[in-house]
């Protein structure tokens, strides 16, 4: 039996970083404007003392708040552990699972698992939370037919026998043995029982620190610290999110005290020192959907991989800081592959395979869509471009479309868009779990949530590394990556990326791997 207990968080630190001016190897021009000062600004790099409301403005406004999509990061960002919680909470600097709404968690299989709920916590509507709430979260989210994110994303196909066995017990069993359930159960945020299980909602009711005030379409979503929070009060009694597009206007509104924090920014949106980097565990590539041509030939899924010149990239848009990527998770999480190496800048080669397509037969003139989102991280857009342009190149006919972000979903998630030809579409992955599971269970199995096609040897290849423990586990799913390259090739990695947050002299946060899809207020606290 495996019991865990409460781990304090480290105390927040700052970290400097100069502001760097990286000259664009591409040519392409980038363009901001600036943002007035507010008449009660409160602290930007001039100082002052923090404000009543804490501030954080984002890249984009969430399409919803609905807790059972919080696995995307425009929701999580804002719901997880700040206004919903989840059963256990992994730490995303040690990776351990720590108790949140539950106290204790244990198995002898693997397959069932008991966990012991607080007896102390209510929702924001001020209703007690008990095991009848928990089961209901996991059977709406995982058993029912509400098409859940996080369903596909975390758990398959496999339904979860749960049983409340009192008011703080809940058992949870798992299709087949599952030794790492507790970790999947954590993307689970905790609603009311009476929470439609037909129908989503889009202002969530929780248990966490902040609950929602107002939800100002368009302009701001407003929270507030709620008195009967089980936990220690957070330090803000307010909270304010706002949106802008353009990462030198998020810069701004910290330089000018407009803002605490922001997200999305690089170092080229003359933030100095209010700029804080930090290890965002996120992978940018190009998925390739190989039910039409040209992508239904796997040589023109190699020349799309052999056409784009990853470290130029890397240099020019992205100052050297993000690393060339050879497969979907980052060193760090179980299952990398230290032997794979990301695939040589070759035109030359991708011109061959491309004609070679050609002359057999492959229609490599059909037009491709590259779907990409706007505002999703910084420069994405000249990242759209230097992409079509190399593609084009190759010989490939590119047509590049930029989209926010619930019509860019449309193209992310299961059900995919149809007639729409040859889709490339580009993917940020966070695998903030820590384990290479919620990484290919999405995107590469055949019916994955996030996956445009597979092969039934790879499913079972895939299966039989999700059974796996320790360092079996750990080298299945290196050769999953490992086949994905060599014999699947649905994918075009990129680079792996740093983050970057803005953050106000006024308040101390130290940000982490998961900053960018959970960002925790409670952890943020008045400077000094």
């Amino acid at each position: 039996m495996r019991d865990h207990q409460t781990v304090t968080p480290r105390a927040g630190r700052r970290l400097p970083l100069a502001a760097l001016a990286v000259a664009m190897g591409t040519g392409l021009a980038l363009t901001g404007c600036g943002v007035a000062n507010s008449d009660n600004a409160a602290g930007g790099a001039e100082g002052g003392n923090a404000p009543e409301t804490l501030r954080v403005v984002l890249q984009q406004e969430p399409p919803t708040l609905e807790p059972c999509e919080s696995n995307l990061t425009s929701t999580g960002v804002v719901d997880r552990s700040t206004i919903t919680e989840p059963l256990v909470e992994r730490n995303p600097t040690t990776g351990d699972l720590e108790p949140k709404l539950a106290t204790e968690w244990s198995s002898e299989d693997d397959t069932t698992w008991t966990f012991t709920l607080r007896d102390d916590v209510t929702f924001h509507d001020g209703s007690a939370f008990t095991a009848e709430d928990a089961a209901h979260t996991i059977e709406r989210a995982v058993n029912s037919d509400l098409g859940c994110n996080v369903e596909g994303y975390v758990f398959g196909d496999d339904d979860l026998t749960v049983e409340v066995v009192d008011d703080t017990t809940l058992t949870v069993t798992a299709a087949q043995a599952d030794p790492i359930l507790p970790l999947r159960l954590s993307f689970l945020e905790v609603v009311p029982s009476e929470t439609s299980d037909t129908e989503k909602v889009r202002e969530p009711v929780g248990t966490g620190p902040y609950q929602l005030d107002t939800w100002n379409a368009g302009q701001s979503i407003d929270v507030s610290a709620y008195d009967g929070y089980w936990g220690e009060a957070p330090a803000f009694p307010k909270a304010q999110y706002q949106w802008r597009e353009e990462s030198s206007v998020r810069a701004a509104m910290i330089t000018s005290g407009e803002a605490e924090i922001a997200t999305g920014l690089s170092p080229e949106d003359s933030i100095g020192e209010l700029g804080v980097p930090y290890p965002n565990n996120e992978t940018v590539a190009l998925r390739m959907h190989a039910e039409s041509a040209p992508f239904n030939d796997i040589r023109v899924r190699q020349a799309v991989n052999y056409a784009i010149d990853k470290e130029g990239i890397v240099q020019s848009l992205y100052g050297g800081r993000d690393q060339v990527a050879a497969q979907l998770v980052p060193e760090g999480v179980v299952g990398h592959n230290e032997q794979l190496e990301g695939w040589p800048y070759d035109p030359e080669k991708a011109k061959q395979l491309v004609e070679e397509a050609k002359a057999d037969g492959v229609d490599t003139s059909a037009p491709i869509s590259l779907i990409v989102r706007s505002a999703q991280f910084p420069k994405i857009e000249e990242l759209g471009q230097v992409l079509q342009e190399q593609l084009t190149q190759a010989g490939l006919t590119v047509n590049l479309k930029m989209m926010e972000t619930s019509q860019h979903l449309t193209y992310q998630v299961r059900p995919f868009v149809e007639d729409e030809g040859a889709i490339l579409h580009m993917t940020q992955h966070g695998n903030q779990a820590g384990d290479a599971a919620f990484t290919v269970e999405q995107y590469m199995l055949s019916d994955g949530a996030q996956s445009a096609f597979g092969t039934d040897e790879f499913d079972q290849m895939i299966t039989k590394a999700g059974q796996q423990s320790g360092e079996a586990r750990a080298q299945a799913y290196a050769d999953v990556f490992e086949f994905q390259n060599e014999e699947v090739v649905q994918f075009a990695h990129l680079a792996h990326q740093t983050g970057m947050l803005g953050i106000a002299d006024t308040v101390d946060y130290e940000p982490n791997s998961s900053s960018g899809d959970e960002l925790r207020l409670a952890e943020v606290t008045p400077a000094g």
